[in-house]
C-alpha cells in the first residue's frame, strides 16, 4: 500500500507558534489533520532571544498537533520572520556545456549559483534565490530554458537573505526537538503561497503581513518574488502605546485593542464609552472608543508610511503602480493578526494610495476552522509552498533553494 503523504508547517512568530500537519490526497489538496497552537516564549520581533523558551513554545505546538492528528512529525517547513530579512536583486551568467547547446537542468542551476556569488556580508546568509526570468543568447523573458537550445544562459533574482545568528538560533531551536528543517520561508513569501492569486502575482501585488513584532512585505511580479523587506513595528507596539497613553498594564491595553479597536477614527459613525475598569485596568475612568481608535490610528499611520517608504526606496512607485514601467496594479493584501481590526483596510489605502484588501488563506480543507482567518496566512502558505516543491521536484532532496518535502511514515500514539 503506497504512503501517505505528509506535509507540515512551523510559523514561529513573536506571538504564536503555529504547527500544521496536512495530509495530501491523490489530487494534490491539503487536508489539515493536525493543528497545534500555542503562545509564544524566547522572541523578540521576531528573533529568537531565548533558545530553551523558543524551544519549549515550539515543542508544546508540536505536541498538540502530533496528538489531534495521530502523527509523529520528523521534519518540517519553517516559517522565518524578523527584521534581519531583507533581499537584493542578482544577475547569474553561465555558458551552456552540452556539445549540442542543449540547456539542461544543470545548466540553470548553476546560473543560480553564480546569481549567489556576489558580495555578501559573512554575517548573512542566503534564505532564497527565486528567479525572476531567464536570458538565453540576448533574448529575454524566458521563464523555463529546459529544453531550449543557446549558448549562454543568464537569469535575474531575487536574492532573500537574513543574519546568520537569527537563522541558526531558530534552526537550533527546532532541531533539538529532534526535528528536521525540510526548507526555511520568508513569511510574507509564505502567505503569498496562501492568500495570493496567480493573477495578482502576474500583475503585480504587494504583501503587507502584520505581525505581532514586526511587520513584513514581499512584492510579487511577473509570478515571482521581486522585493522583500521588514520593519521592527507590529501589534505589540499598538498594545504598547496604548498602555502608556491609558496608563493601563499592557494585557489589559491588548484585550482593549482586540475587543475595541478601530483603526480609523473619523470612520467611527457611533461613539461610545468604555470602562477601563472592567478590564482590571486600575482607577482609570472610562474612555470613548475615539479616543482609543486615534492611539490605534497613529500607530498604524506610521507602519504603513513606513512600509510605502522601502517599498518607494525600492523603486516601486504606488501612486503610478509601476516599477521601471512594470509595477504593482493589483494594490495591497493585508495579513496577520492586526489586518482583522475594523477600519484597517480604508486607512491603509489612504496611506498606499492603492487598492487593499484584507488576504485570508485558501485552499485547504479538513481542521480548518481554527486557521480560517489572516493570522494563519503564513502557517498555511508553509503547507502550500511544502506541497509546490514535492510537485516541482518530485519530493526528492534538494537544498533551501529549491526546497524540498520528505514523507513521513505513520506513527501512531500508544
Amino acid at each position: 500500500m503506497a504512503r501517505e503523504r505528509i506535509v507540515v508547517g512551523i510559523d514561529v512568530g513573536t506571538t504564536k507558534v503555529c504547527a500544521l500537519i496536512a495530509a495530501v490526497s491523490p489530487e494534490d489538496q491539503l487536508e489539515i489533520i493536525g493543528a497545534g497552537i500555542t503562545p509564544s516564549r524566547g522572541l523578540r520581533r521576531g528573533v529568537v532571544v531565548d533558545v530553551d523558551e523558543a524551544a519549549q513554545a515550539i515543542g508544546a505546538s508540536i505536541q498538540k498537533a502530533e496528538q489531534q492528528s495521530g502523527y509523529k512529525i520528523v521534519s518540517t517547513f519553517v516559517g522565518l520572520a524578523g527584521a534581519h530579512v531583507n533581499s537584493t536583486n542578482s544577475h547569474g551568467v553561465v555558458a551552456v556545456r552540452r556539445s549540442d547547446n542543449v540547456i539542461t537542468e544543470d545548466d540553470i542551476e548553476r546560473a543560480l549559483e553564480a546569481a549567489k556569488v556576489g558580495s555578501l556580508p559573512q554575517d548573512r546568509e542566503v534564505i532564497h534565490v527565486v528567479p525572476r526570468h531567464f536570458v538565453i543568447d540576448g533574448q529575454e523573458g524566458i521563464n523555463n530554458p529546459a529544453g531550449m537550445l543557446g549558448r549562454r544562459l543568464e537569469v535575474e533574482t531575487t536574492i532573500v537573505t537574513g543574519t546568520q545568528t537569527s537563522i541558526h538560533n531558530l534552526s537550533r531551536c527546532i532541531e533539538q526537538l529532534g526535528v528536521g528543517i525540510d526548507d526555511l520561508v520568508v513569511a510574507p513569501i509564505a502567505a503569498g503561497e496562501a492568500v495570493l492569486t496567480t493573477a495578482e502575482k502576474d500583475m503585480g501585488v504587494a504583501l503587507v503581513d502584520l505581525g505581532g513584532g514586526t511587520t513584513d512585505a514581499a512584492v510579487f511580479m511577473e509570478g515571482s518574488v521581486a522585493y522583500v523587506c521588514s520593519i521592527p513595528v507590529g501589534g505589540h507596539h499598538i498594545s504598547n502605546d496604548i498602555a502608556v497613553g491609558l496608563r493601563t498594564p499592557f494585557t489589559a491595553a491588548d484585550e482593549l485593542k482586540i475587543r475595541h479597536g478601530y483603526a480609523l477614527s473619523e470612520a467611527i459613525e457611533e461613539d461610545r464609552m468604555i470602562d477601563i475598569a472592567s478590564y482590571d485596568a486600575g482607577d482609570g475612568g472610562p474612555i470613548s472608543r475615539r479616543e482609543l481608535s486615534e492611539i490605534i490610528e497613529a500607530r498604524l499611520d506610521e507602519t504603513f508610511s513606513l512600509v510605502r517608504d522601502q517599498l518607494v526606496k525600492a523603486g516601486f512607485d504606488l501612486s503610478h503602480g509601476g516599477r521601471d514601467g512594470g509595477g504593482i496594479p493589483a494594490g495591497i493584501v493585508l495579513v496577520g493578526g492586526s489586518s482583522q481590526m475594523q477600519g484597517i483596510r480604508r486607512l491603509a489605502a489612504e496611506v498606499f494610495g492603492t487598492p487593499v484588501r484584507i488576504g485570508s488563506p485558501q485552499g485547504t480543507f479538513g481542521l480548518v476552522e481554527q486557521i480560517s482567518n489572516p493570522s494563519f496566512a503564513a502557517s498555511v502558505g508553509l503547507l502550500k509552498w511544502g506541497l509546490a516543491q514535492a510537485d516541482e521536484f518530485g519530493g526528492g532532496p534538494g537544498d533551501r533553494m529549491v526546497g524540498r518535502v520528505r514523507e513521513w511514515l505513520r506513527s501512531f500514539f500508544p
